[in-house]
C-alpha cells in the first residue's frame, strides 16, 4: 500500500522519480507527489488522482535537481486531496517527508504541536512527522529525524529531505517495508524493489529499526541508538524484462500467460535428480520434521486460499494435522500449541503486515516458522527459520495469479518432502508423482491455448450482478479463489461455497440471474458434484462447469463447461485456477475495469 522512491545522483531526479512512481503504480493509490531540492530551494508539486495528472503538473511547471522522493498514497487519515497528498511539509517549507503505514499517535502529537504554534495544513497523519523534524533540526537532519520517530507509535517507511542538507536523503524504516538500491555515483530507496531496478540489482533491504542516510557517494545505515551498523547487499535476481507487459494489454493477463513458464522454473530448481531441493534458504534438516505433529498454516488472501488447498494436501499425503488461520485472526487468538507444532506463513511479498506479525506471535511461542515467500531478503524470509522461496517474479496485477500457483507448487512439494520423512509414501510413489507435476506447465499452456473460450463465456454472463463458486474437497478453496478473483477486479458481488454446504442455506440465492461456476473435475468427490449441479438445474439456475477432457455426463447438465486435461486429484486446482483467472479478467475487460490497479486495492498491504 502506498509507494516511496527516493533518489540523490547526477540524474535528472523527476525524471527518476517519476518512473519509480509508474513502476509503484500497481501497490494502489489515489494521490502523488514529490518533493525535490531544486538550486537549494524545496520545491513539492502533487496531485489528487492517477500519476498521470502529476506527470501533466510537471510538464507544465517543470522542476530539476538531483536530490528528491516521491509518492503514491493509498488514504488512511484524510480524503484524497492534493493538500493530504505527499510529500508533507513543515512550517517553514523547507523539510518534506514522505510516510507509508499508520502514526497511530498522531492525534495527540498533532494536538501538541498545535500548542506549539504549529500550522497544519492536511488531515493526514503524515504531518505530524514533519512539524516534528522541524521541532528537533538543530542543523543535523539525521539527529532531528532520530528524535522525531522516538515519539511516534505504530508503523511507518519514512524518507526525508530539507533545504539545509541539500544533498541526502534521511530514511527509517518499522514495520512497513524499505529498500535502498546501490548505484554507481548515485543512490536510491523505494518501498519496493521493481522501482529501482532500472538503475541496480544491488540492494539493501532495511530491518525494522534501521536508519539510513543516502548521499551520492554513499549510504550509511544505523540503528535506533544511532550507532553505525552493517546490512547484508543482496544482487536481485529479476530482469527489468519482468517489468513490461509486452504484449499484453495488462500485467495481469501477462501474468496469467507466464504461469507454465514460472513452474518450468520452480522444477527446474527445486527437482535435481530425481529428489526434492528447496536449496539453502530452506534452512531445515529432514531430522527437524520428524516429530512435527501439527501445522497451522496462516496468510491473507489469495495466499490464504493457497493454504488451504496445502492442508489438503499435508493431511492427505504426509498425514499430519493441519489448520489454516487466516493471519488477522491468527495474530489476535491464543491458540493451543507446543513444540511439535510447526507454522507455515505464505506471503507474496513477503511484507504483509498481519502475516508478519502472525510469525512473530508464533516465533514469541517459540513455535518454528517455515516461510513460503517470492521475494528474496523480504521481511518475514528474514524472520523466519526456513523459506520456500516461490520463484514466481515480479507480479505487478494487484490480483494474483501467477504466485498463486507457484504457491501451490511449492506447497505440494513440501507435502511430499514431508511425506518421505513421516514415511508415509515411499520413494516410489513420491518419484511417480513427481513425474506427474512435471507434466504441469504443458498442460497448463494447453488450457491457455483455449482463451478464446473463455472469453465467450465471459460475454454471455459479464453483466450478471452476483456470482457463485461452488467446490468440493481440494477444489474448495479453488471455489474462494475464483469468487476472490471475481470481486477483486470486476467489482460483481462473489462468493465461493463448499457445495455440499449448499443446501444448507445458499440454495436461496440460486435463480435465473445468478451465474453458479461448478468447479468439477474427475475426483473422489465428483459424484457429489454432479448431485449438486443437478440441485442448482432443479432451481433455473445457469451451470458454468469447469471439467476433465472427456466427461460427457457434466455436458448434458451444465449451460457451459470448460475442459481442463486429466491430472491426478491433488494436482488439480493448479489448472483449475487458469479459467478462473481468464473468466475473472475477461468479464472485467468487458465492464470496462481498471484490471491491473482495481479500486481500493493494493498490492501488498502492509497496515492492518
Amino acid at each position: 500500500m502506498c509507494g516511496i522512491i527516493g533518489y540523490v545522483g547526477n540524474k535528472d531526479v523527476t525524471s527518476v522519480l517519476m518512473a519509480g512512481l509508474w513502476k509503484l503504480e500497481y501497490r494502489g493509490y489515489d494521490s502523488a507527489g514529490i518533493a525535490v531540492i531544486s538550486d537549494g530551494e524545496l520545491v513539492v508539486k502533487k496531485s489528487c488522482g492517477r500519476l498521470m495528472k502529476l506527470q501533466e503538473l510537471l510538464d507544465k511547471e517543470p522542476v530539476s535537481g538531483n536530490v528528491g522522493i516521491g509518492h503514491t498514497r493509498w488514504a488512511t487519515h484524510g480524503e484524497p486531496s492534493d493538500q493530504n497528498a505527499h510529500p508533507q511539509v513543515d512550517c517553514k517549507g523547507k523539510i518534506a517527508v514522505v510516510h507509508n503505514g499508520i502514526i497511530e499517535n498522531y492525534y495527540s502529537l498533532k494536538e501538541k504541536l498545535i500548542k506549539e504554534k504549529h500550522i497544519f495544513k492536511s488531515n493526514t497523519d503524515t504531518e505530524v512527522i514533519a512539524h516534528l523534524v522541524e521541532k528537533y533540526m538543530k542543523g543535523n537532519l539525521f539527529e532531528a529525524v532520530r528524535k522525531a520517530v522516538q515519539e511516534l507509535e505504530g508503523s511507518y517507511a519514512i524518507a526525508v529531505i530539507s533545504e539545509d542538507e541539500p544533498d541526502r536523503i534521511v530514511a527509517v524504516r518499522k514495520g512497513s517495508p524499505l529498500v535502498i538500491g546501490l548505484g554507481k555515483d548515485e543512490n536510491l530507496l523505494a518501498s519496493d524493489i521493481p522501482a529501482m531496478l532500472g538503475h541496480t540489482r544491488k540492494m539493501v533491504i532495511l530491518s525494522d529499526g534501521d536508519m539510513a542516510v543516502l548521499t551520492r557517494e554513499k549510504v550509511e545505515i544505523f540503528n535506533e541508538k544511532g550507532e553505525r551498523i552493517e546490512r547484508e547487499i543482496t544482487t536481485i535476481p529479476w530482469d527489468l524484462e519482468e517489468l513490461d507487459r509486452g504484449e499484453y494489454p495488462h500485467f495481469m493477463l501477462k501474468e496469467i500467460h507466464e504461469q507454465p513458464e514460472v513452474i518450468r522454473k520452480n522444477i527446474k530448481l527445486k527437482l535435481k535428480n530425481g529428489k526434492i531441493d528447496f536449496g539453502e534458504a530452506f534452512n531445515f534438516e529432514p531430522r527437524d520434521f520428524v516429530n512435527v505433529g501439527r501445522i497451522i498454516i496462516q496468510a491473507c488472501g489469495t495466499s490464504w486460499h493457497a493454504g488451504y488447498v496445502g492442508k489438503y494436501l499435508l493431511e492427505e499425503l504426509a498425514r499430519v494435522h493441519t489448520e489454516v488461520d487466516i493471519s488477522s485472526e491468527f495474530r489476535y487468538r491464543n491458540p493451543v500449541v507446543s513444540g511439535e507444532t510447526l507454522v507455515i506463513a505464505i506471503s507474496q511479498s513477503g511484507e504483509t503486515a498481519d502475516t508478519l506479525a502472525g510469525l512473530r506471535e508464533a516465533k514469541a511461542k517459540f513455535l518454528r516458522v517455515l516461510s513460503v515467500v517470492n521475494v528474496v531478503g523480504s521481511t518475514i524470509a528474514r524472520e523466519s527459520d526456513g523459506v520456500i522461496y516461490i520463484h514466481a517474479g515480479p507480479e505487478i496485477g494487484v490480483a494474483s495469479t501467477k504466485a498463486y500457483t507457484a504457491q501451490l507448487f511449492s506447497l505440494y512439494l513440501f507435502s511430499l518432502y514431508l511425506a518421505r520423512i513421516k514415511w508415509t509414501l515411499d520413494e516410489e510413489e513420491v518419484r511417480r508423482r513427481l513425474d506427474e507435476v512435471k507434466k504441469i506447465p504443458e498442460l497448463m499452456e494447453r488450457i491457455l491455448e483455449r482463451e478464446e473460450e473463455i472469453k465467450k463465456i465471459a460475454k454471455r454472463f459479464y453483466r450478471a450482478k452476483n456470482f457463485m463458486f461452488l467446490g468440493r474437497g481440494i477444489n474448495y478453496p479453488s471455489a474462494l479463489e475464483g469468487a476472490l478473483k471475481l470481486k477483486e477486479i470486476s467489482y460483481i458481488h462473489a462468493t465461493g461455497y463448499p457445495a455440499g454446504e449448499m443446501k444448507h442455506g445458499p440454495i436461496a440465492l440460486i435463480d435465473k440471474k445468478t451465474p453458479v461456476v461448478a468447479i468439477a473435475p474427475a475426483s473422489s468427490v465428483y459424484e457429489k458434484m454432479l448431485n449438486n449441479i443437478e440441485e442448482v438445474k432443479a432451481r433455473g439456475g445457469r451451470v458454468i462447469a469447469i471439467a476433465t477432457e472427456g466427461d460427457r455426463k457434466i455436458k448434458r447438465l451444465a449451460d457451459y463447461v470448460f475442459y481442463i486435461p486429466e491430472v491426478p486429484e491433488e494436482l488439480s486446482p493448479m489448472l483449475v485456477a487458469l479459467p478462473l483467472q481468464l473468466l475473472a479478467y475477461h468479464i472485467a475487460v468487458l465492464n470496462g475495469r481498471d484490471v491491473d490497479k482495481p479500486r481500493n486495492l493494493a498490492k501488498s498491504v502492509t497496515v492492518e
